[in-house]
């Protein structure tokens, strides 16, 4: 891999922007208080806002993952021109519903499936109305690493960041099978994070962040509901780390990925 002038080998990624949706964390800030035991967890349904950028059309077309990774994207950006922050989505299952749905059809006599569906069901549907709703045309990557699907995200974002891309939207979202699928594949909700990252400061920057390869073992979260929550959505597996930039902790925290190797990441919050 070619370095960047801009990034150089085992450089810090700055921290621009995050935010959170999940059952009982309707958004960053109150995730963070949630995380730094100032607030009670209160188990809720995730909140997905409507996909207002969207153009009325599109809008009524838009599944659940997509007003989730759309509202985790713009919620992370804060407001943030996107038009040139390349994008890496990555999701261990993307749309549940979209897949019961065709496969309820498949099944039964009449096999004709709408476009709609069709276009719909495709793993990177999210980039796509991402595509639309912000008008970027800047690099997108769609990933799936079953409930590695998160650290596969990480390694692809810095990836780019150290070939020379100077900022990366990274979006990592679940959401949930009807049954039967559903007990097979047991996600409970939405739910999602989101990391603006870059190589160079901010004004609004929150800290720096160093990840390696690690094969030791991966850090809990002591709230019995959030380790739960952890351990139900490959994309809260960084929830841990959320934990950290919460407290302005920058203790490493190891993160899971495709076992034996895992993610250790150190959280450095930016001194005023």
């Amino acid at each position: 891999m070619n370095q960047s002038p801009h990034a150089p080998p085992h450089a810090p990624i700055w921290l621009h922007g995050l935010s959170l949706i999940a059952p009982g964390l309707a958004d960053w800030p109150q995730a963070a208080a949630v995380l730094r035991g100032e607030q009670a967890w209160a188990h809720a349904p995730s909140v997905l806002p409507p996909a207002q950028a969207l153009p009325a059309a599109e809008r009524r077309r838009a599944s659940r993952v997509v007003r989730l990774a759309l509202a985790l994207g713009q919620r992370a950006l804060d407001g943030q021109d996107p038009a040139d922050i390349a994008t890496v989505f990555t999701s261990s299952g993307a749309d549940g519903h979209n897949c019961h749905a065709l496969c309820e059809q498949l099944a039964g006599e009449d096999r004709a499936i709408s476009p709609t569906r069709f276009h719909n069901s495709v793993h990177n549907a999210a980039a796509g109305y991402w595509g639309i709703a912000t008008r970027s045309m800047a690099p997108s990557q769609v990933l799936c690493a079953h409930d590695a699907s998160l650290g596969a995200g990480w390694i692809d974002a810095v990836g780019q960041l150290l070939d020379g891309a100077p900022e990366v939207l990274l979006v990592a979202y679940d959401s949930e099978y009807p049954e039967p699928l559903h007990d097979c594949r047991p996600v409970p909700d939405a739910a999602g994070i989101a990391l603006w990252l870059g190589t160079t400061p901010r004004e609004r920057s929150l800290g720096t962040l160093h990840g390696a390869l690690t094969r030791d073992p991966v850090d809990t979260l002591a709230a019995a509901p959030l380790e739960g929550l952890r351990r139900a959505f490959p994309a809260l597996r960084g929830l841990p780390l959320l934990e950290r930039i919460a407290r302005g902790d920058d203790r490493p925290v190891v993160l899971d990925y495709l076992a034996p190797q895992r993610l250790r990441l150190r959280f450095t919050p930016r001194q005023p």
